[in-house]
């Protein structure tokens, strides 16, 4: 099977499954106390900074609850665009393991901005109310579009000037950092993020994410909360070694560039044959576009991808690492037939 539906779909690079074996050939204390979960969190640092500290977990909603854990106590409000993931697919999981509010803002393009989230910005002090303290984006959005260094900045600015954090979904981090031409530092910790969910899991990796923290207090507890939250993971040598090649050859820049690429050109493709709406901007690696209904049923039989918004015909195709450009001309020829 090929498919448009996720890049959670796609396989893993080889050269992560060869780092897997590699730690796989011999014994070695579990729990991260090992060689290659020192030489992961040293290589973390070394892109993001000394002062960053990093904690390697399961997955991304693993990831993002702890990270917002870390942030917020059952009394505080986490204030997020209402296509967040944490809003949208992660089951509740972020209300029932932190105990906080979750505040959802609507947004036209997945993007929160400090004039969308001032009229949340409000009853500070009034024990009434749940305290608005952490603030959530994903960069990219779940829409595809991405954020500037600019939009990030002032988004930290304005929350830190109300004693807020800004935590950072970054399941897709590095189809952010190559659509902007930018590091993956610049676009978080220099931005004002506090705290990252660096992820790699969409991006050729087998499995496991890392909270990279930038606040001392907040990685505090980390560990304790990380246990609890049932994200230790005692043979952790197979998630940070993965994190090494990713890192250290640039594959996370490779594939990532590359799933872009796929993006730009399925669309323009799409483009050539029909004047259908896009309903976003094609930033990274995710398309919306609005078709028929008649359309959009014949082509899931034949390609793999997920309806939007069914009331809007709106279907949204995610190209990966390994999307080629025979997946992309069987899709277009597809629909070429059916137009």
């Amino acid at each position: 099977m090929r498919s448009f539906g996720s890049d959670n779909h796609s396989g893993i690079h080889p050269d992560i499954l060869k780092a897997i074996e590699e730690a796989n050939k011999n014994h070695c204390i579990a729990y991260g106390d090992d060689p290659w979960t020192q030489q992961a969190q040293q290589k973390i640092k070394d892109i993001f900074g000394e002062n960053a500290e990093v904690f390697f977990v399961f997955n991304g909603t693993g990831a993002n609850v702890m990270s917002l854990k870390a942030c917020v106590s059952s009394f505080h409000s986490i204030l997020c665009p209402d296509t967040a993931h944490i809003a949208v697919d992660e089951c509740g999981a972020p209300e029932f393991i932190t105990g906080a509010a979750l505040k959802s803002i609507p947004t036209p393009d997945g993007k929160l901005t400090p004039a969308l989230l001032k009229p949340h910005m409000s009853h500070f002090g009034f024990e009434h109310h749940s305290q608005p303290k952490a603030v959530y984006i994903s960069q990219c959005s779940e829409l595809g579009t991405v954020y500037t260094i600019d939009e990030i900045k002032a988004i930290a600015d304005y929350i830190h000037t109300h004693n807020m954090y800004l935590h950072m979904d970054g399941a897709r981090i590095a189809n952010a950092a190559v659509s902007l031409n930018k590091s993956l530092k610049e676009i978080s910790v220099d931005c004002g993020v506090d705290i990252l969910s660096f992820g790699g899991t969409k991006n050729g990796m087998m499995l496991g994410e890392a909270i990279v923290s930038f606040k001392s207090e907040l990685s505090e507890n980390m560990k304790y909360i990380r246990k609890q939250s049932a994200q230790l993971y005692s043979k952790m040598r197979f998630v940070s070694a993965q994190f090494i090649p990713y890192l250290t050859n640039d594959i996370w820049k490779q594939n990532a560039l590359h799933a872009n690429h796929m993006a730009r050109y399925l669309r323009s493709k799409i483009e050539d044959l029909h004047a259908f709406t896009f309903t976003q901007a094609t930033d990274a690696n995710i398309i919306l576009v609005k078709m028929p209904p008649e359309i959009i049923e014949k082509l899931l039989q034949k390609h793999f991808f997920y309806i939007w918004n069914e009331n809007e015909g709106e279907i949204r195709l995610v190209t990966s690492w390994d999307t080629s450009e025979d997946d992309i001309k069987a899709f277009v020829e597809d629909l070429h037939k059916l137009i």
